[in-house]
């Protein structure tokens, strides 16, 4: 964990605490998959870069960057929860969808010239990486599933 986890709590004396949470601490399946941790990195990137943007396209390209980039993290987080890995690895391929709507996003935000060449290299860079972690991760679900014995896969 690189300390991204925290849980707010109160103290005795009722002041508010928050503990930096270790990979044991972690209560759910989808926190200790590091393609989440990063995908959670890429959202606050793009929730970044989109402040700056002016205010007429705050409702427009700016609100679809942004709730591409929560669908990801959220994709992979429900994905977890679901009773095979066939069923996760449908909400894998989800959040692989969203992140090309990112990409396709950026392309569109540095055309209008909402975003720098810099900044558009470095999301692009950060979702290619989450793109191959996706990959990775459904990659494993579907070899785990099919050495159960499962068919769910098509």
């Amino acid at each position: 964990m690189q300390g991204i986890i925290t849980r707010q709590s109160r103290d005795d004396s009722g002041q508010p605490r928050v503990t930096v949470l270790s990979e044991d601490d972690v209560m759910f399946r989808f926190e200790k998959l590091s393609v989440w941790q990063k995908v959670i990195e890429l959202a606050d990137a793009v929730h970044r870069v989109t402040q700056a943007f002016p205010a007429d396209e705050r409702f427009e390209l700016a609100s679809q960057l942004r709730r591409a980039a929560v669908s990801i993290s959220s994709n992979i987080a429900e994905g977890s929860s679901r009773s095979s890995n066939a069923d996760f690895a449908r909400f894998v391929e989800i959040s692989y969808g969203s992140l090309l709507e990112i990409v396709s996003q950026l392309h569109i935000a540095k055309r209008q010239q909402l975003i720098s060449s810099d900044a558009f290299n470095d999301h692009y860079a950060q979702a290619d990486e989450v793109c191959r972690m996706l990959s990775g991760l459904r990659s494993s679900l579907v070899k785990e599933e099919q050495s159960s014995g499962r068919s769910d896969f098509v």
